[in-house]
């Protein structure tokens, strides 16, 4: 089939055509998967890993923030509560002590900063 089409194709750009169709043609009939759908190879976005990176952290202590802020202001919902108990793990703190107040009031400082270091590093470098 390739060698009718590819005699009457009358530049590269056609014959890569034909050439591609019958690969596509000869894996579909050999039950063979693809790597990509399309026939360009997938193209990488303009924005950095690292920038991707940092944003998704950026997301991930803004929803952080929110959640120890309703939990502060008397949210005891079971998520606020197991994200609460999440952002305090790793230290001996219970949501039963006096001063829990004042662990989240540090604690979400301590988020606000690393929020501000973060996007001055993304500014820094666009």
């Amino acid at each position: 089939m390739p060698v009718t089409y590819s005699e009457a194709s009358r530049d590269l750009c056609e014959t890569d055509s034909v050439l591609f169709g019958a690969a596509v043609a000869a894996c579909r009939i050999i039950g063979a998967k693809l790597p990509m759908a399309g026939r360009a190879s997938k193209q990488s976005s303009a924005i950095p890993a690292w920038r991707k990176r940092i944003e998704d952290r950026i997301a991930k202590a803004r929803a952080l923030i929110g959640r120890l802020t309703s939990f502060r202001s008397g949210n005891n919902r079971p998520r606020v509560v197991r994200t609460v108990k999440m952002a305090f793990a790793g230290t001996n703190i219970s949501l039963s002590q006096p001063d829990i107040t004042q662990k989240l009031t540090e604690r979400i400082d301590d988020l606000k900063q690393k929020l501000a270091a973060w996007g001055k590093r993304i500014r820094r470098f666009t």
